[in-house]
This record gives C-alpha cells, sequence and structure tokens, in this order.
C-alpha cells in the first residue's frame, strides 16, 4: 500500500486557497491509510453507559473497522474490548446486545470474563500440558477509555492526549447535547437502541456536513413545507432561531466544530409543542430553570457539531449523537443513539422518539435529502475526470473571526472554516506526525 508524506497531504488539503482534493474521498490507498494514521490514533465514541446500566450488560460497537464490546464488569467497571478471541480470531459476541457472565468462542470455546480475562480452555490440561499461560491471552482492551457526562470514548493509542485534552475547546458546544435540558451536567439515557444503516459515500462527507454546513438549505426546502418541527414551522424550533445570532465554531488544532445560536440576554421562552401542553409545559419549565441555574451561559444553545474524526451531534431536537463508520473509500456504515434526560416525563421522551424517527435516519425527512446529496456527489467523484478537479471550500477564507467570547474560532455569518480545519486537522494525523505536532496551533 502507497504511503502518502506530509507534502503529498499538503497538496490534497490546501486549507490556505480553500482547495480539498476529491482523491481523499475516493482513493481505496488513502482509505487504507486512515484506518492506520486517523481510526487508530484518535478518541471515538463508543456508546452510552445507560446501555449498560447492569453487571454482565454489553453491547457491540466499532471503532472504525474494529468491532468492540463494550461491556460492565461484575465489580461494575466498564470495559472496551477488541471482539476477537485470542485464539484463532473468531468474534467472540455475535450479538447486538445482552446480558453474560462470559463471552465464549463459537469455534474452539475459549471463554473471557467480562473483565477481559481468560477463564475458559477446553481440554486446557491435556492439549497444553500445563503450558499455557492464560494470564497473557485475555481479550484486547483498548489503551485509553473515558466516561464523558454517560457517554464512552476509547483510543487504541497510549500516547494520545487525555481526552479531555483531545477534546479541548470543544467541551462547552458538545455540552450541549449531553447535559440536561435544565442545565444539570449530564443526565441524559438512550432510548430506542441504536439505529443503523448503510450509505454509499465516504464517512467524511457526513462528518464535514454536520461540522457546520451552513449552505444547504435548499436540500431541505420539501421538509421546510411539509413543517414537521415542533410547532409545525420548518425542520426545528425555527421561532427560537429567528431571534438568535448563528455562530459557526471551528477548533483548528483538533479538527472539531459546532454550529450554536447565541439567545439574546432578554429573550423570553418561545411556545412548542403546543398541541401537546405536557411537552409544551415541560420544555417551558427546562427553559426557565436552565436561565436560572446558568445565568448569561444558557445563552449558548447547540444545534450541531462534529469532534473529529467522526462522531457528530444533533444537540436540540432530535437529540442525537452519530458516528460515521467507515466501511470502504464509497461506503459509510452509519449508526445514530437518541438522547433524552433521563428523569424527562414518559410523555415527552414517546414525543421526542417520534419526532426523531420522522426527522432523522434512513426514515427521516431531512436525512434522505442529505444521503442523496452525498451518494450522488460519490458517484460524480470517482471518474478519471472528474478527480483531476478539486472540490471547493473558499468560503469565509480570510475572514476575520468574531471576539464574542465562545471558545474556538468562531464566524457570525456562513462559512466553510469549520469544513477546512476539520481537513487540516484529518491532513496531520496522516502525515504521521506526532500528537504534539498534531495538536500545535
Amino acid at each position: 500500500m502507497p504511503s502518502y508524506s506530509h507534502d503529498a497531504m499538503t497538496s490534497l488539503v490546501d486549507v490556505k486557497h480553500g482547495l480539498i482534493s476529491r482523491e481523499i474521498f475516493v482513493n481505496d490507498d488513502l482509505y487504507q491509510q486512515e484506518q492506520e494514521q486517523v481510526f487508530a490514533r484518535a478518541w471515538l465514541f463508543i456508546g452510552h453507559e445507560s446501555q449498560i446500566p447492569e453487571p454482565g450488560d454489553y453491547v457491540t460497537s466499532c471503532m472504525g473497522e474494529e468491532s468492540v464490546i463494550l461491556t460492565r464488569d461484575r465489580d461494575h467497571h466498564i470495559h472496551v474490548f477488541l471482539n476477537t478471541c485470542r485464539h484463532r480470531g473468531m468474534k467472540v459476541c455475535r450479538y447486538d446486545e445482552g446480558n453474560t457472565p462470559v463471552f465464549t468462542c463459537p469455534y474452539h470455546g475459549w471463554s473471557f470474563a467480562t473483565d477481559g480475562k481468560l477463564v475458559g480452555v477446553p481440554h486446557q490440561q491435556a492439549a497444553y500440558r500445563g503450558q499455557l499461560d492464560v494470564s497473557q491471552w485475555g481479550l484486547i482492551e483498548v489503551a485509553q477509555m473515558t466516561n464523558y457526562k454517560g457517554t464512552i470514548w476509547a483510543t487504541w493509542d497510549p500516547a494520545a492526549p487525555p481526552f479531555l485534552d483531545y477534546l479541548g475547546e470543544m467541551k462547552g458546544y458538545l455540552d450541549t447535547a449531553l447535559d440536561c435540558r435544565d442545565g444539570r451536567e449530564g443526565g441524559s439515557e438512550v432510548i430506542g437502541g441504536i439505529q443503523k444503516w448503510v450509505i454509499p459515500a465516504n464517512w467524511k462527507f457526513a462528518a464535514e456536513n454536520f461540522a457546520g454546513d451552513s449552505y444547504h438549505n435548499i436540500s431541505h426546502r420539501s421538509v421546510d413545507l411539509v413543517g414537521i418541527g415542533p410547532s409545525g414551522e420548518g425542520r426545528r424550533d425555527m421561532a427560537e432561531r429567528k431571534r438568535s445570532k448563528r455562530v459557526v465554531s471551528c477548533i483548528p488544532n483538533t479538527g472539531h466544530s459546532a454550529v450554536s445560536f447565541l439567545e439574546p440576554e432578554d429573550m423570553p421562552f418561545v411556545p412548542s409543542y403546543e398541541n401537546n401542553p405536557v411537552v409544551r409545559d415541560y420544555f417551558q419549565h427546562v427553559y426557565e430553570e436552565r436561565r436560572r441555574r446558568m445565568g448569561s451561559a444558557s445563552r449558548l444553545q447547540g444545534l450541531v457539531g462534529t469532534v473529529f474524526p467522526n462522531t457528530s451531534y444533533l444537540a436540540r431536537q432530535p437529540r442525537t449523537i452519530s458516528v460515521w463508520l467507515p466501511r470502504g473509500a464509497t461506503k459509510t456504515e452509519a449508526w445514530r443513539w437518541f438522547l433524552v434526560d433521563k428523569d424527562a416525563p414518559s410523555e415527552v421522551k414517546e414525543v421526542m422518539r417520534h419526532y426523531a424517527m420522522r426527522y432523522s435516519g434512513p426514515g427521516g425527512m431531512t436525512e434522505q435529502d442529505d444521503m442523496e446529496n452525498w451518494n450522488y456527489a460519490s458517484a460524480a467523484s470517482k471518474g478519471v475526470i472528474a478527480r483531476r478537479y478539486p472540490y471547493n471550500y473558499e468560503m469565509g477564507v480570510g475572514l476575520e473571526y468574531a471576539d464574542n467570547g465562545l471558545p474556538g474560532q468562531v464566524a457570525e455569518r456562513i462559512s466553510e472554516h469549520n469544513q477546512r480545519g476539520f481537513y487540516q486537522h484529518w491532513a496531520k494525523l496522516m502525515a504521521a506526525l506526532s500528537w504534539d505536532e498534531v495538536m500545535a496551533r
């Protein structure tokens, strides 16, 4: 497999002029290099602690192309293991979720406890004559793992910076998706399992779209006309957004990006879900509580964002975390988790679940539009002639950033500086730079 040098990466990703080569979306050799230099090094989203509340609970997840097991052992400790037997490589867990005291390989019967230790080897004395050191053949565990406000993240790289350093200035933006609607820290849970589907496009199309593509509203015009939003207008809380200032935030030294709304200091609650008094009153209550608890900090209302490389969120309704899993240069498996406050009324959770289904994913009206764009862009970029011409990411090149007290490089008008920051960081990792060099501004 060819390896692309730092100079080659610079020619593929020309951030100064806003030109990005189509090769990075269709080239198989670049795709293979991504697995080694991006997905084997970066912090990746695994799942949520609410999916494994009891000892022995597990869910299978993915880190790039690798299948992993997220599980809670008998002492309530959470682990992330590579889903492969140390003997001949068979998956030791072939179910999406469940509860078990041990993971038993169906090929030769090696068994592993939920803390990863090898605890069972058929015919151990006869076959190995006491020579097998079982302490050395447990499940392979990630190098680092963290539980951040209920979300589980991991990396294979022991040299990777601690998670909060990796998150950097993105923390406050991600918190808009993870914290309770009334301003308390954390407190979310997953409802409805994980939605999964396949997209015939490169994973970076989805990641950069959620990093803050504020330019593609034409794609969703039909959805806006239908009016599936909470007040029968547009797609989201349009009345709140129209009264607020849109801010586009890029953290270039980490590759993360977000789009948010900054509400006026004196903005009152804007009613929504008016056809359901229980849900309407709930959102008014949490809005007022958030203002009371957080003061001026409550003005920041999250919309979308991407934690580099492939974890994206929607912070309002629907409130989701998505992971864009690479399955080939022009193939992505999308996974989505739906979040609600754990202590929200059941009626609110049910309304949010239905809203999420009609908004997001392959059955959701909005994301069908997005996926059609990514599908056709991929197909139109694979040809010999098409690959000679770069994509244009010039919007906002040379713009002056706003000084509004928010983290990162913040623009108060539409711009593609989020996407340029994403690809600049991608190019650094692909060039196999050290973490100090990758994280440098």
